[in-house]
């Protein structure tokens, strides 16, 4: 959630139960800044640096998720980038246990430059991308993605990323008209792949988080559920 889950937010969430908290998504070269600053002028929630400060930004937000005894999970940075260094370079933060490739941002500023939601349309420079991210980050690396994005076939989209090396793979299983996610997608994509799943989409309460599970998804991920600090439910009874 841009503009939203910084190291406060994401030191919160470590005391609800969550073993991976993601900083985030944050805009990482010099174009999607001025993407985000765009997003920001029509009024949707951004982080709003400058080129140059990301690095020492997320050096800060890090040690605040890190710094405390009590709670020894993984922290994730979800980043949008034209290219893959950028991301490398958050890789190597000491406190960055894995970063996150966003191809799943759908702002109109974003897809324009060929990044967020706009890599699933190139899976050629999709897999190209997530390979050299893999094969030259220090940390873990997930990519995330959207469903049900028209003309775009997530089931390839699942293997390349899946045969580039990523460790996990983080579905949005947005289902379009449905307030609800796309199981039988999530389904599928678990069938093809070896890679650790993450749902995510529409998980409010345990029963929807069951059935992200059942479907047969790794893990779950929560976003808007938890915008306002709180849960509703209690992850362990999951």
């Amino acid at each position: 959630m841009a503009g939203i889950t910084d190291g406060a937010f994401c030191r919160h969430m470590t005391t609800l139960g969550f073993d991976m908290v993601t900083l985030g998504g944050y805009n990482a070269d010099s174009a999607t800044i001025s993407a985000g600053q765009s997003i920001l002028s029509r009024g949707r929630p951004e982080f709003d640096l400058k080129p140059g400060e990301l690095i020492p930004h997320l050096e800060k937000q890090s040690r605040m998720v890190k710094d405390q005894d009590r709670w020894n999970g993984m922290l994730s940075v979800n980043l949008r980038a034209t290219t893959p260094e950028p991301i490398i370079a958050v890789s190597q933060l000491k406190n960055v246990d894995v970063v996150e490739i966003n191809a799943h941002c759908r702002q109109p500023e974003i897809t324009n430059l060929g990044c967020g939601q706009a890599l699933m349309e190139n899976i050629p420079y999709l897999e190209k991308f997530t390979r050299e991210v893999v094969q030259k980050s220090k940390s873990k690396v997930s990519v995330k993605i959207r469903a049900n994005v028209p003309g775009v076939d997530i089931l390839e989209v699942s293997r390349v990323i899946d045969r580039a090396g990523a460790n996990f793979l983080h579905v949005d299983a947005m289902y379009p008209g449905l307030d609800t996610a796309d199981y039988d997608t999530v389904q599928s994509i678990c069938q093809e792949t070896n890679l650790f799943v993450i749902g995510n989409n529409s998980i409010r309460d345990i029963e929807s988080a069951r059935k992200m599970l059942a479907s047969g998804a790794d893990g779950i991920s929560i976003a808007r559920a938890a915008i306002k600090g709180t849960l509703s439910f209690d992850l362990s009874q999951i």
